[in-house]
């Protein structure tokens, strides 16, 4: 019974993640905006040596807008904030690419719908 128990244990640890601390993560506000719209995109980063710049990228397929952010490795600070401002209607992708040492990349995407003025009548 012991080395069932034992058995069961070691099947869930070994099924937990080793590293369950994501990298990055964004949070866009709103989802669902009227043109000319203003967008606010928060990414968070989590403290790592290796963090050189974080960039924010706001497109559809007629616009295209995007900032980038110097990071000083685990000195940064971990929110960034970026507001895109006057964006016309349009379904948006908005990404968040994390940029490391030797070009290593982590990548965060989310949708949002700006509606044209007059297309809700």
């Amino acid at each position: 019974m012991k080395r069932r128990t034992l058995l069961c244990g070691l099947f869930v640890i070994s099924a937990l993640p080793l590293n369950a601390v994501e990298r990055l993560t964004m949070r866009v506000s709103p989802a669902v905006a009227f043109a000319p719209a203003t967008v606010r995109v928060r990414a968070t980063v989590e403290a790592d040596p290796e963090n050189r710049g974080i960039e924010i990228i706001a497109e559809s397929p007629d616009f295209y807008r995007s900032s980038e952010i110097p990071l000083d490795g685990e000195h940064a600070p971990r929110t960034t904030i970026v507001e895109f401002r006057s964006l016309p209607g349009g379904t948006y992708e908005v990404t968040a690419v994390l940029i490391g040492v030797s070009d290593r990349r982590t990548k965060v995407s989310q949708y949002v719908n700006v509606v044209a003025a007059g297309a809700a009548e």
